[in-house]
């Protein structure tokens, strides 16, 4: 009687189905059968490696709803950016098949090592966001491991979004869906302005009263108590777009007895004995 060899490959993981084969080597076979079952169902790595990057990324598509991952992110154990990494070495160089390109762009892969590179900015900037409530960020700023200040400053610059107007115009719609104020030196006002609008408005939606944000009172570090008395005093200096943000917020014009007065008198209001050094009391 002739013994089967032993099973050849990888043990399937639990719930898995068994893809192993067990060829009877002494029966006769079809050479070339035999050798497209070695090469689909056993010794094929880069097959099965191509599957469960495929799974990987459909699975991280299906809930981050897009296919912009960082290098080093693994899903699960799988090292997913890395895969998506080699898959576009693979298409540049135009070793890919044309089925396999169709699968990823049906995931949304990013073929163009620019564009990821942006994606993955652009994935700071939404972080940056999520925290600060803006894109107005100083220069210095970072998050995920990323200078995203430096990178905002760098593509707010003439042609700071690439020189193709259609990626262009792309890339700036993708920033104006996380903060539509992206860019501020484009409605007439600084990075800065923006960054401490963003802050008064954070604070006023938070619960606090406009007659307790005084010099003192701080937003992720920036003086807003300051920065909006200064606003009310040079209320005229500011353009038209600028007075009207304020002014939706109740930070409009102060009353007839100037901005110092006024201020004076909110901070008393705020916290009687908490002036600041240097200014009179009432």
């Amino acid at each position: 009687m002739v013994q089967p060899s032993p099973l050849v490959g990888a043990a399937p993981a639990d719930g898995e189905a068994e893809t192993r084969l067990l060829l009877r080597f002494a029966a006769p076979r079809d050479p070339a059968l035999i050798a497209k079952w070695i090469s689909y169902q056993v010794f094929n790595t880069e097959r099965q490696d191509w599957r469960r990057g495929v799974e990987a990324a459909w699975r991280y598509r299906e809930r981050e709803q897009h296919l912009d991952v960082p290098y080093d992110h693994t899903e699960g154990t799988y090292p997913l950016g890395r895969w998506l990494s080699d898959q576009r070495r693979t298409f540049r160089a135009g070793q890919m098949t044309g089925e396999r390109a169709a699968e990823l762009e049906t995931l949304g892969i990013v073929w163009d090592t620019a564009d990821a590179g942006f994606a993955e900015n652009l994935a700071a900037a939404r972080a940056y966001y999520a925290k600060h409530g803006t894109l107005a960020a100083p220069r210095q700023a970072t998050a995920m491991d990323k200078p995203v200040g430096q990178w905002l400053t760098n593509i707010r610059r003439p042609g700071g979004l690439g020189k193709d107007p259609v990626r262009a115009q792309r890339r700036a719609a993708a920033l104006a869906a996380i903060d539509p104020d992206w860019n501020p030196g484009t409605l007439g006002w600084t990075v800065d302005w923006q960054r401490q609008y963003a802050g008064l408005r954070a604070l006023l939606a938070g619960g606090a009263r406009l007659a307790n944000v005084v010099p003192g009172v701080t937003w992720h570090g920036e003086d807003i108590g300051r920065w909006t008395a200064t606003q009310r005093r040079d209320f005229g200096r500011l353009n038209e777009e600028q007075q009207r943000r304020l002014a939706e917020l109740g930070a409009g014009r102060t009353g007839a007895h100037g901005g110092r007065h006024d201020q004076s008198g909110l901070h008393v209001r705020a916290g009687r004995g908490s002036l600041p050094q240097g200014r009179p009391g009432p």
